[in-house]
C-alpha cells in the first residue's frame, strides 16, 4: 500500500488524545450531576446511557475519525501500467562562473543568486530536457541534456569560480560550445538561457549568436549584476582586486551587448533585481511561448489504484451506526 499524501498520516496520533479528552470530559460531567441528586436518583431525573454504551459510541466514533484520516492520506494499491510520453524543448542553461560573479551587488552574490533561480527554474519545467554548461574564459559541459533533473541540480550546486581554470569570460566560446551541446538529430525546438554580467573580454558574443540563430537556437538571456558595478573580491587572498594604481576594480552590467545576443536570436532578455527576477515567470510567458513543444520520451510507468474511497465508505458506516445508536437511546428514553 502507498500514500499518496504521506504527512496526513500524522493526524493519527490525534486519535489517543481525542480518546483521552473524552474520557476526561466523561468524568467531569458524572462529577457535576453527582453534586445535584443522589447516585441512587440520578437513572430516574436523566437520560444517561450506560458506561459501557458511551464507550462504545466514542470508540465507534474514533474509528470512523481515524478512517477519514486514511482516506484523506490517499491509499493506494493494485497496480497496472500506462503508455506516458513527456513533452517538451531542449533547454542548455550557459551559467557564467567567472570571478566577477561573486560581486555581491545582488546578495547574497550574483553567482548564489543566479543558482537559486536555476533551481526554480528547475521546478517549473514540464518535460523538458536541460543540459548545463559553465564558462569563464573557458566553457565547459557539466551536464548534457537530459530529464533527470537531480543530476543536474548535483552538477549546479558544484558551480564556482574555482571550476574553470582560465580566468575572464568569453561568451562566444559559451555559446559556441552550448550549439555544439544540442542534439543535431532532434527536431525539438532549441533554447539557450545565458546568465552573466556580460563582461565579454573577447568581444565574440554576437559573433556566436549569429550562429545560434541560423541553427534555430533562441538565446534568453538573464543580465546579473547593477550597471553602476560592484567591487570583484580577490579570491583566497581577501579584500578586492585593484588595478596597478591601487584603485578598486569594479565590474560593471554590460547590458547592451547581452540585450544584442537575445534579439539576434529571437529571444528575451531580463535583468535581475535584488528581487525575484523571474526566470520562471518567463519561462512561461517567454521560452514556453515562444517554442513549441515536442515528444522528447515515451514509455510505460507504474500506477497505483486510489483506494482513499474505501476507508470513506468505512467512516461513514460508522458515523451512522453511532447515529442509529444515538436515537435509539434517544427513543428509549422518551
Amino acid at each position: 500500500m502507498k500514500f499518496e499524501y504521506l504527512w496526513i498520516m500524522n493526524l493519527l496520533w490525534a486519535v489517543p488524545a481525542l480518546f483521552f479528552v473524552y474520557i476526561i470530559a466523561r468524568r467531569r460531567r458524572e462529577h457535576s450531576l453527582k453534586l445535584f441528586a443522589d447516585s441512587e436518583l440520578l437513572p430516574r431525573l436523566t437520560s444517561l446511557e450506560s458506561r459501557f454504551r458511551q464507550g462504545v459510541r466514542a470508540v465507534i466514533v474514533l474509528i470512523a475519525v481515524s478512517f477519514m484520516i486514511l482516506a484523506l492520506a490517499g491509499p493506494r494499491w493494485g497496480e497496472h501500467f500506462e503508455e506516458v510520453s513527456q513533452k517538451g524543448v531542449d533547454i542548455i542553461i550557459c551559467m557564467d562562473v567567472s570571478l566577477s560573479m561573486m560581486v555581491e551587488d545582488i546578495k547574497p552574490n550574483r553567482l548564489e543568486r543566479a543558482k537559486r533561480e536555476i533551481v526554480d527554474l528547475i521546478n517549473v519545467t514540464q518535460g523538458d530536457r536541460l543540459g548545463l554548461v559553465a564558462f569563464a574564459g573557458q566553457a565547459f559541459l557539466q551536464c548534457p541534456l537530459t530529464l533527470d533533473y537531480s543530476a543536474l541540480d548535483m552538477f549546479l550546486k558544484q558551480l564556482a569560480p574555482d571550476l574553470i581554470p582560465v580566468t575572464g569570460t568569453d561568451l562566444g566560446k559559451a555559446i559556441e560550445l552550448s550549439i555544439d551541446s544540442f542534439d543535431k538529430e532532434s527536431e525539438t525546438d532549441r533554447v539557450l538561457v545565458m546568465i552573466t554580467d556580460g563582461e565579454d573580454n573577447e568581444k565574440k558574443g554576437l559573433e556566436a549568436a549569429e550562429k545560434a540563430r541560423d541553427e534555430d537556437i533562441r538565446i534568453f538571456v538573464f543580465g546579473m549584476g547593477d550597471p553602476a558595478g560592484g567591487p570583484v573580491p580577490a579570491g583566497e587572498a581577501g579584500g578586492f582586486e585593484k588595478d596597478e594604481s591601487g584603485n578598486l576594480i569594479l565590474s560593471k552590467l554590460d547590458e547592451q551587448s547581452l540585450v544584442d545576443i537575445a534579439q539576434i536570436t529571437g529571444g528575451d532578455y531580463v535583468r535581475s533585481t535584488d528581487g525575484d527576477f523571474d526566470l520562471d515567470r518567463l519561462y512561461f510567458d517567454g521560452i514556453r511561448r515562444k517554442t513549441d513543444v515536442s515528444i522528447l520520451k515515451t514509455g510505460k510507468v507504474k500506477v497505483y489504484e486510489p483506494r482513499f474511497y474505501i476507508f470513506a465508505a468505512l467512516a461513514l458506516a460508522l458515523l451512522l451506526l453511532e447515529s442509529i445508536l444515538h436515537a435509539k437511546h434517544v427513543y428509549n428514553t422518551v
